[in-house]
């Protein structure tokens, strides 16, 4: 706790001297640091003097209770700040400020990013999204007809729309498993992917953390597979970075791409893609770079003009979560997952919940199923009625509204959620 509470004093004195913060940014990371100082994550998870006031660095309009932090975050006021006052400034004669004064700055962001990722900064390639990043990867690998590539289909459908192109255009052979609806256990996830494997298998896509059911998958068991048949593993994680805590080394991954606009709580528009440095050279980038970038992660980047605004307000967004902690955000995540899910399984055997609620296999995300409400209705009453948004997920194998809540979110806003569910069980949602 000592090491948070001087990165928060270094960041307060510091900000005077960054171009891209003001004086008070960290004034509510400050004031909340000073109400759990010595206290675990665990028991911070429930401490609301200190979450209502990181509550306080996000605008958010409180008439409205989003449950969709997963496919959009908010990003806190000062991060919006950050992006804004660098649109104004590169506005006012773009050839010179975006391009030579601010665009430079995303060699700081970089190496933010690999820092927390826990990679080398020449591993680590800016990008607008996990789509991008997901796109440079499965466009880029060199495969020829016949080459077998498996995915399951619970994986992104973006991806499996792009792996489905390739499949058209070169006569690759995608192979799509089930993961028997709900994922079950890690060895059982790993089998699945076992028994798909042939001698012709040259890449495994898998999410990190299913957009789906929240499921946080067996990545470094799949990656020690795929590395055993020399397959490589293109891993998404679009809903994992800054959810939960882990670095590169715990996965042991190869490729990994993210979007920084849902856990991180960066400006919308701003992901990264991680290549391992002797990989580099031989996937191609989406848009044209010179041969004498084929080993330079920086060819990843080359995407025509661009704002360089959203991306260096990234490096905000990674000093505010560095402020509070990744353990004490899964900690809150997960304290707020169980105070609607353990509640609603509680009181009625029509609720399920497919989601793991532990602390290995799921986070921030899970998925309400119950018996006898239609998950879209239920999802258009929610927000329609009562101005509570979520996310209905309709699966060939499942459905359910995807519950998403965020650290600004209130225990009662949850349970206004919880209460309105109650209700549409008694009366319907007609």
């Amino acid at each position: 706790m000592a090491s948070r509470r001087s990165f928060v004093h270094s960041m307060a004195r510091a900000s005077v001297a960054l171009p891209v913060m003001n004086g008070g940014a960290f004034k509510s990371l400050f004031r909340a640091e000073d109400v759990v100082r010595g206290k675990a994550a665990t028991a911070v998870a429930s401490e609301e003097d200190y979450w209502s006031e990181i509550s306080r660095a996000f605008d958010t309009d409180p008439t409205l209770v989003n449950l969709n932090n997963g496919g959009c975050s908010p990003a806190p006021v000062h991060v919006m700040e950050a992006m804004i006052r660098d649109l104004r400034f590169s506005n006012e004669i773009p050839v010179e400020h975006m391009w030579s004064v601010l665009e430079p700055r995303i060699e700081s962001v970089r190496r933010d990013l690999a820092q927390m990722f826990g990679c080398d900064t020449e591993e680590m390639a800016i990008t607008r999204n996990a789509s991008e990043a997901q796109e440079t990867m499965i466009l880029g690998m060199d495969l020829k007809r016949g080459d077998e590539v498996i995915v399951t289909n619970q994986n992104y459908g973006r991806m499996l729309t792009t792996w489905d192109q390739r499949a058209r255009r070169d006569g690759i052979v995608v192979k799509t498993i089930s993961l028997g609806g709900p994922p079950g256990a890690d060895q059982d996830i790993v089998e699945r992917f076992r028994a798909a494997i042939t001698p012709r298998t040259r890449v495994i896509e898998l999410t990190h953390i299913t957009n789906l059911t929240g499921h946080i998958m067996p990545v470094r068991d799949v990656q020690r597979l795929a590395r055993q048949h020399d397959i490589a593993l293109f891993i998404d994680g679009a809903h994992a970075f800054a959810h939960f805590p882990f670095t590169r080394d715990d996965l042991e991954v190869d490729y990994y791409g993210t979007s920084l606009h849902k856990w991180l709580h960066a400006p919308i528009g701003t992901g990264f893609l991680y290549v391992r440095r002797d990989r580099i050279k031989s996937l191609w980038p989406m848009m044209a770079a010179p041969a004498s970038m084929d080993e330079n992660i920086r060819k990843y980047e080359e995407i025509g003009t661009h704002p360089a605004a959203n991306h260096n307000a990234v490096a905000v967004a990674v000093a505010f979560n560095r402020g509070i902690g990744l353990e004490r955000k899964a900690a809150r995540l997960r304290y707020l997952r169980d105070r609607w899910a353990r509640t609603l399984m509680a009181e009625s055997p029509r609720v399920k919940v497919p989601t793991p609620l532990d602390n290995t296999h799921s986070c921030g995300i899970a998925l309400l199923h119950v018996d006898g409400l239609d998950t879209e209705k239920l999802g258009g009453w929610l927000w329609g009625k009562h101005r509570i948004r979520t996310t209905p997920i309709v699966h060939p194998e499942f459905n359910g509204l995807r519950i998403t809540p965020s650290i600004y979110t209130t225990p009662a806003e949850i349970d206004l959620f919880v209460d309105r569910v109650r209700m549409a069980m008694k009366t319907g949602v007609a």
